[in-house]
C-alpha cells in the first residue's frame, strides 16, 4: 500500500524528530573551523566548516550560541585564549543538532572547549607574517611614497564585481569633482586561483609602473572562507615588495587578511579605499588653497608696506635732494682742483699701458683659443652620450606601452577565450535584449559563426 503523501511541514518535522531522537547528533562534541562569526540580538550566529589539506571545504553547517549562554562561553574563551569568539579560530564545541521548518538544519552550541584555539586560517597567517618579518621584507611597502594628490589609480579587481563598482562610484561620484585616471587589471578574486591571478595583475602593473601613482586591490564582502586566497605568501610576498603603494580594501570592516597587515595602507571596505583617496585629494586641494591664500595675502602686506615706504620717500624727497645736491656741490668742487693732477698721471699711465696692450692681447687670444678648443670637444662627447642614454629610454619605454597595448586589445581578449556575440551589428550584453529565432553573430579568435536563439535564461 502507497503511504499518503506528506506536506512540506509534516516532512520537516519528520526530519527534525529524526535528528533530535538520534543520540549522535545530541551534546557532541565537534572539531571545526569557525567563519562568518556575528552578533544579533544579542546572539552569535557563524558557520562551521571543515577543509581538506588542499584547503577545499569538505563540510559547512550552520550553529549559534543563544544569548543565555553567550557571555559566559565567551568569558570563558577569553581568560583561557585571549581572544574573543571569532572567525579563523578551530574549535571544539558541545552542540546539538536542531531542525528548523524554514532555517533548516542548524547546531545549538552550548559549551566550548578552550584548549582549541587558533585555527588553520590564523595559524597559516601568523606563519607566513612570521617569515616575511624573517626576510625583512614585512614593512617594504608601507615605506612606498603615497602622493597626497594620487589620482592615477592601478585598479585589481574583478570585473563587475559589486566591490569594484562600490569602489569607482566613490571616485567618479565625488563631490568635488575631483578626476581620477584609472585602469582594471582584472583578476580572480575569490577560489583557488586567487593568488595567481593577483600576481600576474601586479605584473601587468608594473610594466607601466610610471603610469601610476598606486595600486588597489578592492572585493566585496563575502563569506569569510572566500578571502582565503589572499592568505598566501607568494602574493603577500609580491604585495610587500611591489614598487608602488599598494592600497588593499578586501571584505567587511570585520575582514581581515595577510594582505592588511603588509599593504601600504588597509581600508576597510572598497568604499573606503574610494573614500580615502578622494579624502587625500581634499586634504591636498585644501593645503593648495591655504597657501595661495597665505601667498595673496603676504603679497598685499608687502605692497602696503611698499606703498607706506614709498609714500615717505614722496614727503622727504625735496629736503633730501636739496641736501644731495649740496653736498654734490662741494665734491664737485674738491674734484675740479684735483683734475689737473689726476688727468696728467692717468694720461702717463694709459701710454705705458698702451705700449703693452698689443702683447697682452696676443697672449689672451691664443690662451681663449686653446680654452674654448678643449671645451668644445668636451661638448660633443657629452651631447653624444646623451643622445644615445635618451634614445635607449625612449625604445625601453615605448616597448613596454607596446607590450600593453597588445595585451588590452580585443584581438588578445579573444585568445584568452572570450567572445563576442552581435544581432544585428550590435554587441549583447544582456541575453534579455534577445528574442527566440534571432540570429547571432559570434565572433572567436579563430573565426566566427552564425545561430539562432531558441531559448533564453
Amino acid at each position: 500500500m502507497t503511504p499518503s503523501p506528506l506536506s512540506l511541514s509534516q516532512f520537516a518535522r519528520a526530519v527534525g524528530d529524526a535528528v533530535r531522537r538520534e543520540p549522535l547528533t545530541q551534546n557532541a562534541w565537534i572539531i571545526a573551523e569557525l567563519s562568518d562569526v556575528r552578533i544579533a540580538g544579542g546572539h552569535c550566529y557563524m558557520e562551521l566548516i571543515e577543509k581538506d589539506a588542499r584547503g577545499t571545504t569538505t563540510a559547512k553547517m550552520r550553529a549559534m550560541i543563544w544569548a543565555g549562554s553567550l557571555p559566559s562561553l565567551r568569558r570563558k574563551f577569553f581568560q583561557a585564549t585571549g581572544r574573543d569568539i571569532a572567525a579563523g579560530l578551530k574549535v571544539m564545541v558541545l552542540g546539538s543538532a536542531t531542525h528548523h521548518n524554514v532555517y533548516g538544519l542548524s547546531v545549538n552550541i552550548t559549551d566550548i572547549d578552550p584548549s582549541y584555539t587558533l585555527g588553520d586560517i590564523e595559524r597559516l597567517r601568523r606563519e607566513i607574517l612570521e617569515r616575511l618579518a624573517k626576510e625583512d621584507i614585512i614593512g617594504m611597502n608601507k615605506l612606498q611614497y603615497l602622493p597626497p594628490d594620487a589620482q592615477r589609480i592601478a585598479v585589481i579587481s574583478a570585473p563587475g564585481a559589486a566591490g569594484f563598482g562600490d569602489f569607482m562610484k566613490q571616485l567618479d561620484g565625488n563631490q568635488r569633482g575631483f578626476r581620477f585616471y584609472t585602469h582594471l587589471f582584472a583578476a580572480v578574486m575569490q577560489g583557488e586561483r586567487t593568488s595567481a591571478s593577483v600576481r600576474e595583475a601586479l605584473d601587468r602593473v608594473e610594466q607601466t609602473i610610471d603610469l601610476w601613482d598606486c595600486v588597489a586591490i578592492v572585493r566585496g564582502g563575502g563569506a569569510t572562507s572566500d578571502l582565503n586566497g589572499f592568505d598566501e605568501y607568494e602574493l603577500a610576498r609580491r604585495v610587500a615588495t611591489f614598487p608602488l603603494p599598494v592600497l588593499v580594501g578586501i571584505g567587511h570592516e570585520r575582514d581581515r587578511t595577510v594582505l592588511d597587515e603588509i599593504a601600504h595602507t588597509r581600508l576597510k571596505t572598497p568604499t573606503a579605499a574610494g573614500a580615502f583617496l578622494v579624502d587625500r585629494l581634499e586634504q591636498a586641494w585644501q593645503l593648495a588653497s591655504m597657501l595661495a591664500r597665505r601667498a595673496a595675502d603676504f603679497a598685499a602686506e608687502r605692497l602696503n608696506g611698499d606703498r607706506m615706504r614709498l609714500s615717505h620717500a614722496e614727503a622727504s624727497l625735496p629736503m633730501t635732494a636739496a641736501s644731495r645736491i649740496s653736498e654734490a656741490r662741494m665734491r664737485l668742487s674738491r674734484s675740479a682742483s684735483l683734475i689737473p693732477h689726476a688727468v696728467s698721471g692717468r694720461i702717463a699711465r694709459s701710454l705705458a699701458a698702451l705700449d703693452s696692450l698689443p702683447r697682452i692681447m696676443a697672449m689672451a687670444a691664443a690662451s681663449r683659443k686653446e680654452a674654448e678648443t678643449a671645451r668644445l670637444a668636451r661638448t660633443a662627447d657629452i651631447m653624444t652620450e646623451a643622445v644615445a642614454a635618451r634614445t635607449s629610454g625612449a625604445t625601453d619605454k615605448l616597448q613596454s606601452l607596446t607590450r600593453l597595448v597588445e595585451a588590452l586589445s580585443p584581438v588578445s581578449t579573444l585568445k584568452r577565450g572570450y567572445s563576442i556575440t552581435r544581432v544585428n551589428g550590435k554587441a549583447v550584453s544582456d541575453p534579455a535584449s534577445l528574442r527566440p529565432g534571432d540570429l547571432v553573430s559570434t565572433t572567436l579568435a579563430g573565426g566566427e559563426f552564425t545561430a539562432k536563439v531558441e531559448t533564453i535564461k
